[in-house]
């Protein structure tokens, strides 16, 4: 046997002192902010508004909650004269409690073409109810009793072309059904692929993910398998393979889903892509109810649906994650954040919170997509939200897994704060970098297929061939699932020119027809070497 020589051996004992006292790897970078210790209620569900303003409501049997109703206000027929919705308002940081007349629990919504949230079903004597909110400082919401034709509690939402919204699916509701209504004897066709993709006693497909495909079908996703529906005829037109693994991957063992972005080039799409993350194993909703939390999906399964034979492409994320949320980022990355690392999704039925975010960049060579971001110190579990706000904040709210405010004694309290995560792209280090949209102004109108002119300023050296415009949906977010969501990058033909100092233009072309982006309101970003402006509102209109 040999021994190392002195000189050696002290070189290897300064690495391992080294090693020892290294700090711990940073993560790559975002920050946090409390913006509110309290805002009443716990975000169980949550919608950006076209003027800034965000709702967000929990449930009318959760107990008395910590914001009154204005005026000594009590819910008809109802000793409770607190408020289970509110509307916050970014600009000034601010609450307002609104009223809901029937239990909104596990519903869901779409934000419509004319800026109001048409927001759909719930549970006991909400199951049908249809309810408006459009915002102003005095609008309350307004309810329409048998809106709907069956029950729907636990269904997945999206707005369409043609400006109405289809609901798909529910708790024993294996159909889908359009609002508002052509006529009053207007079906709800029967949809077999939600029962093909029910598991017994357990479920595994309620909120399907479901994304408009731009030749006007859609993309659902249950469980673990998708297919390509033509809703207008009930036809599946393409049955996607098993994602490989087969685990479950929606309600109770949720995971999470984007549409990837979706890049237009002279009128087209040429690639699309689904993203599905994290979930639970098989049989890890029985063995949480009986008291073993299995450990989370740490697989992510990405497929080109539009390609002739579409496969899943298989990638491990940093973190495993259950009931996680996916964000599409003004810049094209995707953010997932939310979550725990055990169990499923249900009441007391989730363990060991996941603090840290994780960003993923699609367009990064594989393995090396994923960078974990810094942790929040707050548990985000069952029952949490998160939105994209205009200025390209995260709004983060929510997590109550219990069927009541529980406040003491229990391992995650139900959480009534609201908190921004700001992505590394808002660091000060980048504000020489970042554009400033100068025109159009806020509000403008985007024909379809149109070319537009978009000037901005950009303080810092500019690289003219990393300009792009990006226009997001403004997504209705529950149960780890952001409905309607989707991105484009508009078409620019790399018109990026300098206008004089500091002052650029960028002229793209708008997407060709509501199979794209359906009419109503989006968010607009200039982007620069990945690097958003603050957005503006747009709103695509035949």
């Amino acid at each position: 046997m040999t021994f190392p020589t002195t000189s050696l051996y002290h070189h290897l004992l300064i690495i391992v002192i080294l090693l020892l006292n290294a700090p711990p790897c940073p993560a790559a970078g975002g920050s946090w902010s409390v913006l509110l210790p309290s805002i009443g209620i716990s975000a169980m569900h949550m919608q950006l508004l076209p003027n800034d303003r965000v709702v967000m409501y929990d449930r009318t049997d959760f107990g008395i909650s910590n914001i009154s109703l204005p005026n000594g206000k009590c819910r008809p027929n109802s000793t409770d004269c607190s408020a289970h919705s509110v509307e916050y308002d970014v600009g000034s940081n601010t609450i307002r409690p609104l009223m809901v007349l029937t239990n909104v629990w596990c519903s869901s919504g779409t934000l419509m073409r004319d800026g109001s949230l048409v927001q759909t079903g719930g549970w006991a004597d909400g199951y049908r109810r249809v309810r408006t909110y459009k915002s102003c400082d005095t609008c309350d919401w307004k309810e329409i009793p048998n809106g709907l034709n069956q029950q729907r509690w636990y269904a997945t939402n999206h707005l369409l072309p043609d400006g109405r919204q289809i609901i798909i699916g529910g708790r024993q509701a294996f159909n889908y059904e359009f609002y508002p209504k052509m006529s009053a004897t207007e079906n709800s066709p029967s949809f077999p692929f939600l029962v093909q993709t029910n598991d017994a006693n357990i479920e595994n497909n309620l909120y399907p993910f479901v994304f408009l495909y731009p030749d006007g079908n859609l993309f659902v996703f249950a469980n673990n398998r998708a297919i390509l529906l033509n809703y207008a005829k009930n036809q599946v037109v393409k049955t996607y393979p098993t994602m490989p693994g087969g685990q479950p991957r929606n309600y109770p063992s949720t995971g999470s889903a984007v549409l990837l972005p979706l890049r237009l080039n002279k009128g087209n799409v040429n690639v699309v892509e689904v993203l599905v993350c994290g979930g639970a194993p098989k049989g890890a909703f029985v063995n949480a109810n009986n008291g073993r939390f299995d450990g989370a999906l740490d697989t992510c399964g990405r497929i080109k649906i539009s390609d002739v034979n579409p496969q899943w492409v298989m990638e491990t994320m940093p973190l495993a994650r259950v009931m996680g949320d996916m964000l599409l980022l003004p810049n094209g990355h995707v953010l997932i954040i939310n979550g725990a690392s055990a169990g499923v999704a249900g009441w007391e039925l989730g363990r060991n919170p996941v603090l840290s975010p994780v960003t993923y960049r699609p367009d990064n060579q594989m393995g090396s997509r994923f960078e974990v971001q810094n942790p929040s110190t707050k548990p985000r579990v069952y029952h949490s939200t998160a939105g994209l706000l205009r200025d390209g904040r995260v709004l983060i709210g929510g997590s109550n897994p219990h069927d009541k405010y529980v406040f003491t004694n229990t391992l995650y309290p139900t959480e009534l704060s609201l908190e921004a995560f700001s992505p590394s792209y808002l660091d000060a280090s980048s504000s020489t970098l970042r554009p400033r949209i100068i025109s159009p102004k806020t509000k403008t109108t985007i024909r379809y297929g149109k070319r537009v002119a978009i000037r901005f300023m950009i303080s810092g050296p500019v690289d003219l061939n990393s300009v792009s415009v990006t226009m997001v949906s403004p997504s209705f977010n529950t149960h780890s699932f952001s409905m309607n969501q989707r991105l484009l990058v508009l078409d620019s033909s790399n018109s990026t020119k300098a206008l004089g100092k500091s002052n650029y233009q960028v002229v793209v072309t708008a997407p060709p027809s509501g199979n794209f982006a359906p009419t109503g309101n989006y968010l607009l970003y200039v982007v620069h070497k990945e690097i958003p402006s603050p957005g503006i509102w747009v709103r695509m209109q035949r």
